[in-house]
């Protein structure tokens, strides 16, 4: 004999979809830098993670051990897949390769509606080139004046405006050059003496983050992580200045709790991160 029963029709409430941030950037097999930091820093952050693979890297804590660029034609098919059915509310770009990828990505960027984290990726920590030498007036030209805000270490900043950075009154002098060339906000990461010293400046001007330095070789991806934090934030309504407060203070606990991993430097402890 069978019997027949009436199942309920059970209403599932939808939940509220959390904000959606997009990371266009080059993949580190190791996980500690790259897409994969970023896609575990929105996570830590209650943002739903996508992303666009511009080039693969081979590399762990010890260094970078080879690099295979994405063909552009298949960087611009991942884009329009994305941007086409998610609605990304903030966007940040790391490694870019070469001047091919940033005109691509610069191309699929012009009509961005939503603000733009430029992480203008040009050495591993290990001293490794990451974008090719002719590819650096492109991303200036093509990338910088789309950006909310470009995201520079001391290096990089260095090497884009071509002045030293020895103090305090330096970080402020080359955010002032590097504004000149078009971005909405520059934040410069660096450590003067005893302090890292961060110096944000917009058009209204420039303000130092001061905070004691943290001697550690659990580093590896922490630029990442701060860009990828910072775009958390613009992507759940933050303005800048809390969302690069709330971010230097993640990347800090970050450094602070990270475990050793690996033979080289290691990455940052996000396992436990939650904002």
């Amino acid at each position: 004999m069978t019997r027949d029963f009436n199942t309920p029709t059970i209403d599932i409430p939808m939940p509220a979809a959390a904000p959606v941030a997009l990371t266009i950037a080059g993949s580190d097999p190791s996980g500690g830098a790259g897409m994969q930091a970023d896609l575990k820093t929105f996570h830590s952050f209650g943002v739903y993670g996508c992303s666009v693979m511009t080039l693969l890297t081979a590399q762990n804590t010890m260094g970078v051990q080879g690099i295979q660029m994405v063909p552009a034609e298949f960087v611009r098919a991942q884009w329009t897949s994305v941007s086409s059915d998610l609605p990304l509310a903030a966007i940040k770009t790391g490694a870019l390769g070469n001047a091919e990828l940033i005109e691509t990505v610069a191309d699929c960027l012009h009509s961005l509606a939503c603000p733009l984290v430029v992480d203008p990726v040009m050495i591993s920590k290990h001293g490794h080139p990451i974008i090719d030498e002719n590819a650096i007036d492109v991303l200036i030209n093509r990338v910088f004046p789309l950006a909310d805000l470009v995201t520079p270490n001391a290096f990089e900043a260095e090497r884009l405006v071509g002045q030293s950075i020895r103090n305090e009154d330096d970080l402020a002098s080359v955010a002032d050059k590097l504004l000149a060339m078009g971005p909405r906000a520059v934040l410069i990461k660096a450590c003067v003496g005893e302090r890292s010293v961060d110096c944000l400046a917009d058009a209204d001007g420039a303000q130092l983050l001061r905070s004691p330095r943290i001697e550690s070789n659990r580093t590896h991806g922490s630029g990442c992580v701060l860009s990828a934090a910072i775009t958390a934030g613009l992507a759940k309504g933050q303005d800048l200045i809390e969302a690069v407060r709330t971010a230097r203070n993640f990347v800090h606990d970050a450094i602070r709790n990270a475990p050793k991993l690996g033979q080289g430097i290691s990455p940052l402890g996000l396992l436990d991160q939650r904002i």
